[in-house]
């Protein structure tokens, strides 16, 4: 018991680190637009999949780019908090580049292969651009595509998820200095972090302009715990038996 508490007050920077970077990417994925199958048919505005699958995809990229930052500057010398800083900055831009990527090919599908223009029912005049929108939503759907709002709060969502994968893997890599296993954990608090917001949306959701955005701090506060049970987890693995020589 003693030795637990020891390895928890060591460790406190790694799990405060490991809970804000969960909140992070729950609050990530209430900006990017999904549409789920409504949008796979072009009936309703977002990326033709779910939120997990997005969130995975993004934090993925976040962290394939973050790790060989990392591998990159340890070489160099240690890991801190300045170095911290590039690796999350560097996953950030890996997510956002494979958000942006996602939204502008799923865009070309839409306007090229499909034949409608991109258009939000969720407002009357795109918030960034404030141009009208109700006369290119196709009747009976709830619009289609990703306007200009839709793809600037998609780009927010990759920043924010690979932001928050980022830095668990930093913190996951202070406490253990093994990619692999903080690898595997990283994607498994991304994971949960992800799904906990897809039960608050509840289908899909356009961005940042969307009425169920307002849902965020539901989302924190289940996040928050999870991602705090997640971090005192993973600090405490190294010192078990079966991960004890790591």
């Amino acid at each position: 018991m003693i030795d637990i508490i020891t390895m928890l007050a060591t460790h406190w920077i790694s799990i405060i680190g490991i809970v804000i970077g969960g909140i992070c990417i729950a609050v990530g994925v209430h900006f990017v637009p999904v549409g789920g199958a409504p949008a796979a048919m072009a009936q309703a505005t977002g990326i033709g999949t779910g939120t997990v699958q997005l969130a995975a995809g993004s934090g993925l990229t976040g962290l394939l780019a973050a790790g060989y930052m990392y591998k990159t500057l340890s070489a160099a010398g240690a890991v801190g908090i300045s170095e911290v800083i590039l690796i999350c900055a560097t996953g950030a831009v890996g997510a956002m580049i494979m958000m942006t990527t996602t939204m502008i090919v799923g865009n070309w599908v839409y306007i090229y292969g499909v034949g409608v223009p991109p258009a939000s029912a969720k407002v009357e005049y795109d918030p960034i651009t404030k141009n009208s929108q109700a006369p290119y939503v196709a009747p009976g759907t709830v619009g289609q595509g990703m306007p200009t709002v839709c793809f600037v709060s998609g780009t927010i969502g990759g920043l924010l998820g690979g932001l928050g994968g980022s830095l668990v893997y930093c913190m996951l890599m202070w406490v253990n200095g093994d990619p692999a296993i903080s690898s595997i954990f990283a994607i498994g608090v991304f994971l949960v972090n992800a799904v906990l917001p897809s039960y608050n949306i509840q289908g899909t959701i356009e961005g940042f302009h969307d009425p169920k955005f307002k849902r965020v701090p539901k989302a924190i506060v289940a996040c928050f715990i999870a991602s705090l049970l997640c971090g005192i987890i993973a600090v405490m693995i190294p010192g078990t038996a079966m991960f004890g020589g790591i």
